[in-house]
């Protein structure tokens, strides 16, 4: 079993073991469902079933893999709904030290899937995959129904703490109780994760491009510090409702030869 499948195992096993913790302990969940109230209780099941989807999907669709020219070249025969776009004549494309590809701009070679990935953000190693151009929206999607499970389960791990006779209570709910600061802690981390990642996406930039700015050659000789900005509102709209990979090329062009 690869490392992969591990982290991905992990992940489901975590999620399930709360979720029943939840379940098993006297929560307001639980409560409700011995009342017979199973509007909430089947809500909360099937937003966790639902990140758990996403989390898969995330995990093992194509960040945006660059392909090899003879690749693109099959590709160009068949009708395709998404096409590859190509540079500007004016612009020369790198190859790829590693796996000798022609790399778009924006584009990184990733040491751990062995690829280069379009519009690279990040290698994450909790969905075991990159975060790139082509699964990048659908992380956002995923981080934000996470946030919103852990909050809506810290909120039921809450209700069943208590703090009278505690030692009593704890010998029988220990496993809620760690439920409840492994909730805090993944709130954290994910709430982090998700403004850091839509304040970086507000600007049309990268994780990558934000940590190694002054070492990527076509930011380091831009004459703007972002040549990819396009302000806020087209940025987001460009990010989430674009329906093709866009030709970083072409924008990097026009943008670095305005005039100021």
């Amino acid at each position: 079993m690869g490392p992969g499948r591990w982290v991905r195992a992990a992940h489901t096993a975590l999620s399930g073991a709360i979720t029943l913790g939840l379940f098993l302990h006297p929560t307001d969940l639980q409560k409700q469902e011995e009342r017979g109230e199973l509007l909430q209780p089947l809500g909360f099941v099937l937003l966790v079933l639902c990140s758990v989807l996403l989390y898969f999907k995330v995990s093992l669709m194509d960040p945006g893999f660059v392909k090899s020219e003879e690749e693109e070249e099959a590709d160009k025969s068949e009708e395709q709904s998404m096409v590859i776009p190509q540079a500007p004549s004016l612009i020369k494309l790198r190859r790829c030290g590693y796996c000798m590809v022609k790399q778009p701009m924006r584009a990184k070679h990733c040491q751990l899937c062995q690829h280069c990935v379009r519009r690279y953000d990040h290698h994450c190693p909790w969905i075991e995959n990159c975060v790139g151009e082509r699964n990048h929206p659908l992380f956002i999607v995923y981080l934000s129904v996470q946030l919103l499970v852990l909050l809506w389960g810290g909120q039921v791990a809450w209700s069943g703490l208590s703090f009278e006779q505690f030692w009593d209570w704890l010998q029988h709910n220990i496993l809620l109780l760690i439920s409840f600061f492994l909730i805090v802690i993944f709130t954290t981390v994910v709430l982090l994760l998700l403004l850091s990642h839509l304040y970086l996406i507000s600007c049309n930039t990268t994780t990558w491009e934000f940590m190694s700015h002054h070492r990527i050659s076509y930011l380091r000789h831009s004459d703007l510090e972002n040549p990819f900005d396009q302000g806020v509102v087209l940025n987001l709209w460009r990010f989430f409702c674009s329906c093709h990979l866009t030709a970083w090329e072409k924008i990097y062009y026009h943008r670095s030869n305005e005039p100021v």
